[in-house]
This record gives C-alpha cells, structure tokens and sequence, in this order.
C-alpha cells in the first residue's frame, strides 16, 4: 500500500516564460479538480496563487506558490513558478525539488528568452517535462511553429500527441492522437466526438509520426509497427511514460487556457506520462558520518528520513514555514529532525498541507510529499534535513549572482532598528537578495537581481514590514577578483601594556576559476592550533565580502593558509581575525585585482525596418550581436551581449527607435573584466562616494 500511495503522487512545476499563461492554468486546473468553485483571473488580482499583494497590483507571479490537489485518485502537488527573469531563484529551487514540469509556450511568441532559461534549468536537474502550447485562441497562433521552435532552439525532440482543432478564433478543441477522438469544447464542457472529416487524414499522419517516433525507444514497439500490428493505446502510453522520464521526446499538448479549453485533457497527461517519486527513484547525497563518501535514499517510509527544505516564508499568522520535499523516511509533527548543513537539532512543531494562501494540519509528510514545516529555528533554503543517527547531505541549490545594488537606511533613529529585523526575514525567505554594511559610508546596501527585484523588496518593507526608508538610486553591482597567484608572510603584534595581541600567517591568494569563494587549511604540526583557524576564515570572508579595491565584493578567490605562528598568552580569535584583515589588504596589489561588471544577454525582437538602428545601438554600448533570426513575417529577433551599466535607459530608447513596435527581455550570463579606462573611472567614482556620502531619497 505504502508505496502504490507514493506511485500516485506527481510533484510537479508549471514553469515558462513572462506572461505565457502559467498562473491562469493553474486556476484552471484548481477549478477542474475542485480546489476551487470559482475560477480567480491574473488580471482583477483574484488568482488563488499569486496572494502576495506585490503580485495582485502588478498581475505577475513574484514569488513560488504551491498547492496540493487531486486527478483520478492521484495527490498533485502543484508549484507555479514566476516567469520575470529577476525571480529566476524562485524556478531554480522549485525545479530542485521536482520531479517533473509541464513546460508552456505561448502559441504566437513561441519560445522566448526565460522559455530558454527555465529549460536548461531543468536540464540541470534532469526533470522529465511535458509541454503545453497555450493561447492557441490569440491572434498569430502557430501550432507548427512553435513546435519547429522548440526542435531547433532548446533540442526539446517536441512530439505532438495533439492537433488543434481551428488556431486563433477558431480555435474550437483538440484531437487526442491517442485516442483518436476529437474533443469540442464549449465553455468549460468538452464534447467528445469523431474527427473532423477534413482533418482525419492530417491526424492519421501525425498519429503515424507519433508512433514511429515511439518505436525508436521500445523494440517490442518497433516490431508491432514495422509489422503492421495492431498497437493498442495503453502500450502506446507506457512507452511514452518510459520515454518521457529518461527526457528522450517531450509530448505536445495544447489549449486555451484562459478559454478553459484542454484542461482537463493536460491533466490527465500529468497523470499518464509524468513520473512519480518512484519513478525519479534513488536520490544520492554525502555520508558526512564516513568521511564523505556518496549514499543513496530509496523513495519509501522504510528508509531513513531525508528532506530539502527549498523555500522559507513568514506568515503573520503561522510564523516561519518552512517548506520540504521529503525524498524518504518520514517527518513527523513533534518529532525531532537533524539539520545536516547546519549541524544542528530542530523539532518540527506543525506540518502543514499548503492551499496557496490556506493551510491544514496534517500528522506526518511521507516519502515523495511538499509541505511546509512549523517551528524550524536554524534552517534556511537548501538545507537538509534528516535522521540524526543515518545523517545525510543532499545537494544545495544554487544561487545566481546579484546585478543590482541599491543604497537604503531608516527615515528615523526609531525605524533603525525595525528595518535590520525587516532586511533579515526577507534574505531568509529569498537567498538572492543579499545585504552589506559599508563601514566607511556607514551605509546599508541592499543587492538583487534587477530593477524590479529591487522594488518589490523596497515595497515589501515599506508595507509589510511597516517600515519608513529612503532608498537611493539602483547601481550596477560590480565585483572584484584577483588574476594572479601571490604568497604572504604577516605577523600581528600589538602591546598595550597589559595582555597583547599576536598572530603570525603564511598563506597563498589567487584565482578560483568558476568556484566562488573558498578557504583552504593547510597547517600541519599546530602550529596554529585548530581553535583559531576559523577566526582565520572569517576576517578572510570579512575582507572578500567588503572588497579590497573599491569596496565591492570580490568573487572566484581563494585562500590557502600555509604555515604560521602563535602566543601562548597574547594569540586569541581576535588576533587572527584582525592579523588575516591585515594581510590581505598588504598582498592585495600583488595579485593584479580586476574589476568585473554583469555582462546580460539579450534579445530583442523588433519589425525588420528597425533592425539596422538596433544593432547600431546595442554595438554602441559595448554590446556584441551572435544571432539574428526570422521570427515571424516582418519581424525578427536579434540574441547578444551586453554590459549591464550601458543598459540604463535602455526600454525607452529603444520605444523611440522603434516607434513602440519592438520589444526586448535579458538576463543575467556571467561576470567579465571592465576595460580599463572605465575600470579607472569606477574605482575613482566609488572611492569619491565613500569620501563624500551621497544623500539618498525617500
């Protein structure tokens, strides 16, 4: 019983690009499976899951909403994603947890930028995905086209197993090329019914093309077809399951969601061809009890207990919730639970059975389950937690870089205070935002991933948090590194007539290529004892995190601490702390510093008139084109780089040069060195900001 229970569970994400319809499909699908009674629209701010007050004013998805439903005695627990690319982390920790994703696409814009994003992100995480064509009722809807799109731009090996019955305002249903049967719908009713006679021959073909494709993953299959056997539907959907969870072929299904039109049908693909936690099977992590080694959990009670905590909010009413995806084992309401990452205890007070804003309690959360704990002290997102006697580490979820840095501080002395708890519970709820104390400004500077990252968090506090703040202008969130290898030998010594303070460190400071930032210990024969290693470490992480050149955090560093020295009697955390402060702020200049700016890729897709002032301008501001394509008659979409600091400004100007007929999206693709006169006049600019404080605004 216990593991055809987790056979019917499905984890699964809607994800896709800005403004494809993903939050309105969920409200469909929460209607059908009788969640809800009335059907809540993204544009009068009544969706069931976008309940943040941020989302309902602007109508997009901010932050990740999960919810648990029922198809066909199947548990669906379902996560709608954002689509805006400065809530990406949001889909990066949803598709860690998932073990599978119906992936939509618009039907006229096809495959868009964050379409590209969200689908290497799953490629990361291997999460098995359907796709569902949506807005097939809209105005330049292209079945065919966006499925060629899929094919040559994201290798999808996209597999229509329906046909769109009509496109645009004639779109009226679909054919099943399963069964073989039409479905009409009429408002939230479908009628099913024999194919249209002048589509029967197109299906027949489509059906063929599916089945051949089948063929090529199951031999059986391809001996029944090559023999021109009878090929019955079930062993058709059992190939297809097979096919979709070793992400060999994505089926295509389509519909009109806002129309409520193939619905129902897609949720029965859910069922039929996404995988359950036991299909995903073992999940591997670090034995940190044995030196390390890889272990593995199976997806059953039996096992012991394994779970990622993946998103962290505060309710005013609840508290701090928690939320989990149990991999094996059992966590239990009242029990306790080991925090692997942080090395610490937690007893879990309540379990609760998230509906989007509304909650249960439930008694446990077994093996394959999304809930949300209560009463979690030390844990924060990527965390694992476990059986305290068979501990294991499962693997963290990654975090992009910030962009954006902004300066912010209190109206007042009395909102001081209220505004560092308000900064707290919003980085433990959203790990991409992140927050620095300048000493030599004094200043608070907040950093995320865009402009509207910024003003939803801004936002946030202001409403919330019921906190008064003057905020100053976003800047670009550079960044330092070294290019160069250098070695130091520091010693520490201050007397002051009573106890001293002595240290002594030999250490190596260069590159980390990729790695981020990391500490290396080294010292062999105690010569510094192991005590004070780690004030060695965090005057290292203090010093990276404020910057050695002009006050930006610095990235890919690392430290390796050699050899060195102590006191019996003046040697303490303190010493260590200050002598590593030192040091590095000595060796710095050997080590050739860079200054690196966000570099953003971008597309713009604009009426072929305007293409020649477009690619003018991007080249103007240091940006480089790698692609040009036919995106639809007329129009085509231009793909390249850009640096972020030229990119200010940059939706007006490029309404004016095209008269408001072209549109453009980026994202964020990787950090890269400043030319060097800019890098003079960064640095110049920075030290200036820090000798003189520059007001803020309200």
């Amino acid at each position: 019983m216990e593991q055809a229970s987790t056979k019917k569970i499905r984890n699964i994400g809607i994800v896709a690009h800005i403004d494809a319809g993903k939050t309105t499909t969920t409200e469909r699908i929460l209607f059908f499976t009788g969640v809800t009674h009335k059907m809540g629209e993204v544009h009068d701010g009544q969706a069931v899951m976008d309940f943040m007050k941020q989302e309902q004013e602007r109508g997009i998805t901010i932050s990740s909403a999960a919810i648990t439903t029922q198809w066909h005695d199947h548990q669906i627990n379902i996560i709608d994603t954002p689509g805006h690319i400065d809530f990406t982390l949001e889909v990066e920790r949803s598709l860690r947890v998932l073990d599978g994703i119906v992936m939509l696409f618009c039907a006229v814009g096809g495959v868009e930028p964050q379409s590209e994003t969200v689908w290497h992100q799953a490629d990361r995480y291997k999460v098995p995905r359907i796709a569902f064509i949506n807005k097939m009722d809209r105005q330049g809807a292209d079945f065919d086209h966006t499925i060629t799109m899929m094919n040559e731009m994201l290798g999808a090996n996209a597999v229509p197993f329906q046909l769109p019955i009509g496109s645009e305002e004639k779109f009226e249903g679909v054919i099943d090329l399963i069964a073989m049967k039409a479905f009409i719908h009429n408002g939230a009713d479908a009628k099913v019914s024999e194919i249209p006679a002048t589509l029967k021959e197109k299906a027949a073909q489509f059906r063929d093309n599916l089945i051949a494709k089948l063929a090529e993953f199951d031999d059986d299959l391809m001996e029944k077809y090559l023999n021109g056997e009878e090929i019955s539907n079930d062993t058709l959907k059992h190939v297809a399951r097979h096919a979709v969870m070793g992400i060999l072929i994505t089926p295509v299904f389509c519909g009109a969601a806002f129309k409520n039109k193939g619905i129902e049908l897609l949720l029965d693909a859910v069922v039929d061809y996404l995988p359950s936690p036991v299909d995903r099977g073992i999940i591997s992590g670090l034995d940190i009890k044995n030196g390390d080694t890889t272990i593995s959990r199976h997806p059953s009670t039996k096992s012991p207990s394994s779970a990622l905590a993946f998103k962290i909010i505060t309710d005013p009413y609840v508290g701090q919730q928690t939320f989990v995806r149990v991999y094996s084992g059992e966590l239990k309401a009242g029990s306790y639970v080991y925090n692997s990452s942080k090395g610490e205890r937690e007893r879990i007070g309540r379990i609760l059975r998230i509906h989007a804003n509304d909650r249960q309690d439930v008694g446990a959360l077994k093996a394959g389950d999304i809930g949300a704990l209560v009463g979690m002290k030390y844990t924060t997102t990527g965390d694992t937690l476990c059986d305290e006697e068979q501990p294991i580490l499962l693997e963290k979820i990654h975090t992009p870089e910030t962009v954006l840095d902004m300066r912010i501080e209190p109206e007042s002395i009395k909102d001081r205070d209220k505004l560092g708890a308000a900064l707290s519970k919003i980085a433990l709820e959203d790990p991409s935002f992140k927050i620095r104390f300048d000493d030599e400004t004094e200043e608070t500077v907040i950093s995320g991933m865009g402009e509207l990252h910024l003003e939803i968090i801004v936002d946030r506090i202001k409403n919330d948090h019921k906190v008064g703040v003057m905020v100053g202008e976003p800047a670009v969130a550079f960044r330092e590194t070294v290019t160069r290898e250098a070695e130091h030998v520091y010693k520490y010594k201050k007397q002051t007539g009573g106890k001293g303070q002595y240290a002594h460190i030999e250490f190596l400071l260069g590159p980390n290529h990729g790695k981020g930032i990391e500490f290396v210990d080294r010292v062999k024969g105690g010569n510094i004892p192991r005590e004070y290693i780690p004030a060695v470490e965090k005057g290292f992480l203090q010093t990276v995190n404020e910057g050695l050149v002009a006050g930006f955090p610095m990235i890919d560093v690392k430290f390796v601490l050699l050899d060195g020295g102590y006191h019996e009697v003046d040697s303490s955390d303190m010493a260590f702390r200050i002598c590593t402060v030192h040091a590095l702020k000595e060796i710095i200049h050997r080590t050739h510093p860079q200054l690196l700016e966000p570099i953003m890729k971008i597309e713009v897709n604009t009426p072929d008139e305007y293409m020649g002032d477009i690619i003018g301008d991007i080249t103007r501001r240091r940006g480089k084109i790698a692609s040009m394509r036919r995106h639809r008659k007329g129009s085509q979409k231009v793909n390249g780089t850009v640096p972020l600091m030229e990119m200010f400004g940059y939706a007006s100007s490029l309404r004016t040069m095209s008269s408001g007929r072209a549109n453009f999206s980026m994202e964020f693709l990787e950090y890269a060195p400043l030319p060097k006169n800019i890098e003079e006049k960064v640095i110049a600019t920075q030290l200036e900001k820090k000798s003189a404080k520059v007001p803020v605004k309200k």
